[in-house]
């Protein structure tokens, strides 16, 4: 299905803990579809989305929201410690406040990097309300590989140069974003977290991506979900890709999608 060019809107969603900003993609014609809810990576937000957001609602025809989480992008800044259930609280704590400001409740999740154990958590938690998961580049336990990458990364940004680069999106916030996400999963408090009890609670279809050179997480983590996962799972491990599959390769990442969610029943 294609259609012509999305319409993105802006907003501001109200939590207890202060407001984040959301941005939805509309379809040129009205939407029928359950809208695809948007969880993004650990350094990211609505802008590093860049152009996926909207080549998925023009290839769907579906509502595309993304959003930034608290303390991150243009939302509210933050400066508590991440509980080591941030994860699953995304889901709890946000994502209903999404459904009753932006007026929809039937939802596909689809989650980036941690955004992808988010979305795991939000199909397991509501999964009368879900029609489907998607996840990219998800991990489902602090690997040796992922905390490598990690404090790689911790190091990198050590770098005034390149620490800049987050400031580029996250403004004076960019040092709690950092910290946040080194700091959380290099813990050794972290180190049992695991996706493992919740997969089976995931009862909708599922599609699982996964770059073959994916640098903070190995092939056991979608084939993980794919075994685990309570409902119908489609496993790729895409070749050639890393752990950025919508922005390194977007068309064949929306081509997967859209081939996905046309199939739903």
């Amino acid at each position: 299905m294609t259609q012509a060019e999305p319409r993105p809107q802006d907003g501001w969603v109200d939590l207890a803990q202060g407001r984040i900003f959301v941005r939805s993609w509309e379809p040129a014609l009205p939407p029928t579809l359950s809208p695809v809810v948007l969880f993004h990576d650990s350094l990211g937000c609505v802008a590093l989305w860049r152009d996926f957001p909207e080549r998925l609602c023009r290839a769907t025809g579906r509502r595309v929201i993304a959003y930034d989480r608290l303390g991150f992008g243009l939302s509210d800044a933050r400066t508590d410690r991440l509980s080591l259930e941030f994860i699953a609280q995304e889901a709890v704590a946000v994502l209903p406040d999404l459904q009753r400001s932006l007026a929809f409740e039937r939802f596909v999740a689809l989650g980036h990097s941690v955004g992808g154990g988010m979305a795991v958590h939000a199909a397991a938690q509501w999964s009368r309300h879900c029609d489907a998961l998607i996840t990219a580049a998800a991990q489902t336990f602090p690997e040796g590989r992922t905390l490598s990458a990690i404090a790689a990364a911790r190091e990198f940004f050590s770098d005034p140069a390149q620490f800049q680069r987050l400031e580029r999106y996250h403004g004076a916030k960019a040092g709690w974003v950092l910290d946040a996400w080194t700091e959380s999963w290099l813990s050794p408090a972290f180190a049992t977290w695991s996706l493992a009890p919740v997969l089976p609670r995931v009862r909708c279809p599922a599609l699982v991506l996964h770059g073959s050179e994916d640098e903070y997480g190995s092939a056991c983590h979608p084939l993980l979900i794919g075994d685990l996962s309570g409902g119908q799972a489609r496993v790729e491990i895409l070749p050639g890709v890393g752990h950025v599959p919508h922005r390194d390769h977007p068309e064949q990442t929306v081509a997967l999608i859209t081939e996905f969610l046309a199939a739903l029943p």
